[in-house]
């Protein structure tokens, strides 16, 4: 008997895999031939193939839309086409290798199969999942940086009017120049680790210039560095032109060097230019518009002057915007004017302390790790260092740049209106402690004014964690439990020996389904409510059609399985639907679903349960009998007989 191996895998590493798999091996059983498929699913590889499979293969296939080494082929026949291939016409790939007419492998290098995974990974994921990336590696920088910057000023410094200042040759100046350092990090790893999330290891060094250029505005005429905004713009301009790079077909000889040399090289020119020339130059203008404005304003209405200082301070927390707003403030100081430092300094604290309390009390808008973030944010906050409110913003800017902003200005303007003065260029309660502020009292009610109006935004802009409601669903105070308890309230280890263990007849749809896919959705969904298989209806159709918007989950042949993996979901369960006319489903095929089984697994469920059942299901499902059987099942016990073969 004739051996053939072969490879499958798809973008997203469940159905399509598996379902090419299955057609291969049932395509070499037709003519007599053993056919081994290994298979790079979201589970990870499955039946590798061995040093000896590959010396007995008469041939190899690799039915693949992602990335494969074909290195181990080398001098093997081979066939290389996208996973479609695979399962729509697996009796031709089998014959064209036992036919003899598929081309000798001769390369040695690593090759694309079909189309690279991170082309085809939805983009706004990508960009969420790279901006997330160098969020968590700046944020150590953040709190150690701004830690002992407040540590060493609460002990070794001392108010003047230049702000407050340590005396030189102190173990608390070399403190706090360590925490400088490590603060001054802090936007070139953000966007250093944004570019190697985007483009790998290539992208970390044009990413981390680019971060730098970010936090330096002298090398583009600017008294204010662009801040994190910048480096997140400097982080996806690096990742995307390293990735740009990485495509450009070389010779052979320069392959070697493309990583390391020529990569890093030209994509640090090309950021480098692009920010200094495109983008330095505006900040700059920025800058000095800015500056010029904020002059014309004194002389005019407070309370509007106090809004638009509190709403720069805020703004960008350490960017142009926050720079301007500061050195215009501190630079009036020296003509004797304290009046304006004072909203400043106030607006300066409310960011980090309001967000630092708001991660200890809205428990359920926010992740542990935020929570632990927010505690270093209310020390960072005590000593005026707005840049604690960095990490909350870069991961959703959307709500809480508006929340600190109105904050802020509700601050500045209390501050603006009571009379508040600071003597130093310095803000937070600090400078209030050590003395240099006029109207204490006032100072700390417009402090706490802007803190409870941020709190109260945050509270209704942000959204509640999915695993919190659930919590709250099943009257567990998950917000007091760390994460791993929490996953100890859900996780259980899940088993099955069939398909029909978890699935119930309450869910099973027979010819009374709905006509359309939102209402086949919304049928089986209402039907895993009804068995407590859910604990929140619409929270999990909400997580059905993000899935959906993903790439349709019609995997054709009638066949759609719909699927969500959510803290919603109590218990693996599935659902089934059957449908003679047929539902629209936008399939790969183009045919109507006439078949609908959807998957609901618990977020932290152990052992990847739904890429489990999904490939159970996508193999059974390439039997042309079995399926027909499964369509003319006339009730649910015949329709319970079936699946249990699964």
């Amino acid at each position: 008997m004739k051996k053939i191996i072969a490879i499958t895998s798809c973008p997203v590493g469940i159905a399509h895999t598996y379902m090419a798999a299955e057609n291969l091996e049932k395509a070499g059983k037709a003519v007599g031939a053993e056919v081994k498929v290994e298979t790079h699913g979201s589970i990870g590889i499955e039946n590798e193939l061995t040093a000896k499979d590959i010396e007995e293969a008469a041939g190899v296939i690799i039915a693949a839309d992602t990335k494969i080494d074909k290195t181990r082929f080398g001098g093997k026949p081979l066939i290389t086409v996208g996973v479609q291939e695979g399962i729509h016409h697996a009796d031709e790939l089998v014959g064209e290798i036992l036919a003899g007419k598929a081309p000798i492998y001769k390369s040695t290098e690593t090759t694309i199969s079909a189309e690279n995974k991170s082309e085809s990974e939805n983009l706004g994921k990508k960009i969420y999942k790279s901006l997330m990336n160098g969020v968590s590696y700046m944020v150590p920088f953040v709190v150690t940086g701004g830690l002992l910057i407040a540590i060493s000023l609460t002990l070794g410094g001392t108010a003047t009017p230049e702000g407050i200042k340590i005396p030189e040759g102190t173990i608390w100046a070399t403190m706090n120049s360590i925490g400088s350092i490590a603060m001054g990090l802090m936007v070139p790893i953000l966007s250093a680790f944004i570019a190697q999330s985007i483009a790998d290891r290539p992208g970390l060094v044009p990413g981390f210039v680019g971060g730098m250029l970010a936090a330096n505005g002298a090398l583009y005429g600017s008294d204010a560095n662009a801040g994190f905004l910048g480096g997140i713009i400097t982080g996806f301009l690096a990742g995307f032109i390293a990735l740009g790079i990485k495509k450009v077909r070389v010779p052979k000889a320069l392959q070697s060097i493309m990583p390391i040399i020529v990569i890093p090289i030209l994509g640090s020119l090309a950021v480098g230019f692009v920010f200094i020339y495109v983008i330095g130059e505006p900040v700059a203008l920025l800058f000095s518009s800015l500056t010029h404005f904020l002059a014309g304003m004194q002389g005019g209405s407070e309370f509007v002057l106090a809004m638009i200082l509190g709403a720069m301070i805020a703004f960008d927390m350490g960017g142009p915007f926050n720079k301007v707003a500061f050195l215009f403030g501190s630079g009036l100081i020296a003509e004797g004017n304290y009046s304006i430092m004072g909203p400043i300094a106030v607006a300066i604290c409310i960011p980090p302390l309001a967000l630092g309390l708001a991660s200890l009390t809205l428990k359920t808008k926010f992740t542990k790790t935020e929570r632990e973030a927010g505690k270093a944010s209310l020390a960072m906050g005590l000593f005026g260092i707005t840049e604690g409110a960095i990490p909350f913003a870069s991961t959703d800017p959307l709500r809480v740049i508006p929340s600190i902003v109105v904050g802020a200005m509700t601050g500045s303007v209390i501050a603006m209106l009571s009379g508040v003065t600071d003597h130093v260029a310095h803000g937070g309660p600090i400078v209030a402690v050590l003395g240099a502020v006029d109207h204490v009292a006032m100072f700390f009610v417009a402090v706490i004014a802007g803190i409870a109006v941020t709190v109260l935004m945050l509270r209704i802009l942000k959204r509640t964690l999915q695993h919190t409601a659930v919590a709250a669903a099943n009257g567990v105070a998950v917000a007091d439990l760390t994460e791993s308890e929490t996953r100890d309230v859900y996780t259980k280890p899940e088993t099955f020996d069939s398909i029909t263990d978890i699935m119930s007849d309450e869910a099973i749809v027979l010819g009374e389904t709905a006509t359309t896919k939102d209402g086949v959705i919304e049928d089986l969904v209402q039907r895993l409510e009804k068995t407590a298989a859910i604990t929140d209806k619409n929270g999990f159709k909400e997580v059905i059609y993000d899935r959906e918007k993903e790439s349709t989950t019609g995997i054709g042949m009638g066949i759609a399985i719909p699927h969500g993996k959510s803290a919603y979901v109590r218990k693996p369960t599935v659902a089934f639907a059957k449908s003679q006319d047929g539902v629209e489903w936008h399939s790969l095929d183009g045919k109507l679903a006439h078949m609908i089984f959807m998957i609901a697994v618990p977020e932290n469920s152990q052992g990847d349960m739904h890429l489990k059942i999904l490939q159970r299901l996508s193999r059974k499902l390439m039997d042309d009998d079995f399926r027909q059987a499964l369509m003319d099942a006339p009730d649910k016990a015949a329709v319970h007989q079936l699946l249990s073969e699964m």
